[in-house]
């Protein structure tokens, strides 16, 4: 069986739940084999292997961790010429974006980002696509080299498939030309105890009606175990981090329930968010545009809607 390898993420050790799905959508296509970058393999083999990983190949040059992407990707190129693998899965943040553009240069592959669906096909990969916006989904595949794939967050669910996950060493060799941009410091963001925003499977947004007070949308979150999110408007007037917004210019998100509080529904918000699987809105203006995209829509001053709902939420949990 061919190898599919996929490119753990993680922080320091701890798996993210992007590379469980990446992992049960590689299963479909072959062995899925996970590649890990940094140290720490060693505590997130269990993970790996519940998940059906076979193999943990670990790619640990002091390069890899001190520039930026540029010796990843030139560290992947040489792993895809030494296993030939049938394709290559990584999740589709920022960074993974980028390491797969340069991989797919490298190895001369085509290149298909923000696949939400993968299935064997006919001479390769078929992938299933939500583009523009999620306006439209699309079939799509490579047709030369091997596919180097993004995958959307929360586009399937993990499956566990006992895996060996046995690990092996690969050594690499990082060349001069990609050692040119170092990381001189970085700081790891506070833990607010919430999950992260791009894997939450309940995303809790707010815009401008909540005048600056996010409190009520935090509660409601906390309630239901959801990731906090924010529109432009609430970022740009300062009153939550931009880290945090939702949207063409901040983070696409897909979850399974997208909650938007005071949020009007231009469409540099709807880009963000309207791939989730169940929406609603809570608004004092009926009129708003959110309301032509939600399933649910509660008319009312989110002020007062929002505590009933987390009373409400928090009685039937108890």
């Amino acid at each position: 069986m061919t190898e599919v390898l996929v490119l753990v993420d993680h922080t320091d050790g701890a798996v993210r739940k992007t590379t469980s799905e990446m992992l049960t959508l590689a299963a479909r296509l072959g062995e899925p084999s996970a590649v890990f970058i940094g140290s720490g393999a060693d505590a997130a083999k269990d993970t790996l292997a519940r998940f059906g990983a076979a193999k943990v190949y670990t790619l640990d040059d002091a390069a890899l961790g001190e520039f930026l992407v540029a010796p990843k990707a030139e560290a992947l190129a040489q792993l895809v010429a030494a296993k030939s693998p049938a394709a290559v899965l990584i999740g589709s943040s920022a960074e993974g974006k980028e390491i797969a553009g340069r991989l797919a240069i490298k190895t001369e592959s085509g290149l298909i980002t923000d696949a939400v669906d993968l299935q064997p096909g006919d001479g390769g990969v078929q992938t299933t696509q939500s583009v523009f916006a999620g306006n439209f989904t699309v079939q799509a595949q490579v047709t030369q080299g091997t596919p180097i794939i993004t995958v959307k967050p929360n586009s399937v669910t993990p499956e566990e498939n006992a895996g060996a996950a046995e690990v092996e060493a690969f050594d690499v060799s990082v060349s001069d030309l990609a050692k040119t941009a170092r990381i001189t410091a970085s700081k790891p963001r506070e833990k607010s105890g919430r999950p992260e925003l791009t894997e939450a499977a309940i995303v809790v947004s707010g815009g401008r009606g909540t005048g600056g007070d996010f409190s009520q949308v935090e509660s409601f979150a906390d309630s239901l175990d959801a990731a906090v999110g924010a529109s432009r408007a609430a970022v740009d007037s300062g009153w939550y981090p931009h880290a945090f917004q939702v949207g063409q210019t901040g983070k696409t998100v897909s979850p399974q329930l997208y909650v938007a509080n005071g949020i009007s529904g231009a469409i540099q918000h709807r880009a963000g968010m309207q791939t989730s699987k169940t929406i609603i809105a809570v608004n004092k203006d009926d009129e708003a545009p959110i309301f032509e995209l939600v399933d649910f829509g509660v008319v009312g001053d989110l002020k007062t809607v929002l505590p009933q709902a987390t009373d409400e939420v928090t009685k039937r949990k108890g």
